[in-house]
């Protein structure tokens, strides 16, 4: 097995316990997909956090995991063939996790595939869409005094949490009762739109019981309530 010496992230973050996964993240929702997936799939892996307020995510080190610069991005020292594999993209590190754990994918392939398309869906609107009602309702979009971008996003983000409502309405979750991948991509940034972002009210959040059910089982899960907090910051 190589060692984890040789990839420059590890001068910035050294591995303390270089056989278990290295994890380079933050606690934002998608950052906490894979801490939250970690915890779940059980397996040894070792948080180091990446802190925007110093730009480590601007860092050499870091674009050498990841040249799009940005959380999450992991390091497994023990990926295919026994190789260490450098990883980057919450979607595929979900993908990757669930096939090494053999959890939370479903094993028919044609519902493995439907489990990926939940998670497109979550990566391609849910994800950019709510971040975008969040830039024009809390943070520097906030004061626009036009406020059709932000109505334009809080559009978008009813629809999509419509397409959601709908899909778990005689499911327990998005595939049905199983827990899968879908659920940890989709629901840390449903409880971010409606806590982080203060936004519930604005999108009518009341209007979507099927969604709020499914995201108070989700974060009452033991390892999402582990996995929300790491990496801890600084």
């Amino acid at each position: 097995m190589t060692s984890l010496s040789t990839f420059p992230i590890t001068q910035k973050w050294p591995a303390q316990h270089p056989d278990r996964i290295q994890l380079y993240s933050l606690p934002t929702p998608n950052g906490v997909k894979v801490s939250i997936m970690l915890e779940e799939c059980g397996l040894p892996y070792e948080p180091h956090l990446v802190s925007f307020e110093t730009n480590d995510q601007m860092s050499p080190a870091f674009l050498s995991l990841n040249p799009n610069n940005k959380i999450p991005a992991i390091l497994d020292p023990n990926g295919p063939g026994g190789q260490p594999l450098p990883l980057f993209e919450s979607g595929a590190i979900l993908i990757y996790l669930a096939d090494k754990c053999e959890q939370f994918m479903p094993k028919d392939l044609a519902a493995r595939y439907e489990t990926i398309q939940w998670l497109m869906f979550q990566m391609g609107g849910i994800g950019p869409m709510f971040g975008q009602v969040g830039f024009f309702h809390k943070f520097a979009g906030k004061d626009y005094e036009d406020k059709r971008p932000r109505d334009r996003y809080v559009a978008e983000a009813k629809r999509l949490l419509a397409v959601l409502n709908q899909r778990l309405a005689k499911r327990q979750w998005i595939m049905g009762d199983a827990y899968t991948i879908a659920d940890i991509a989709t629901f840390p940034w449903v409880r971010n739109l409606i806590g982080f972002y203060e936004a519930g009210d604005l999108v009518g959040i009341a209007d979507f019981p099927h969604v709020t059910r499914a995201l108070d089982a989700f974060v009452a899960r033991p390892a999402v309530v582990k996995g929300l907090q790491i990496p801890k910051r600084g």
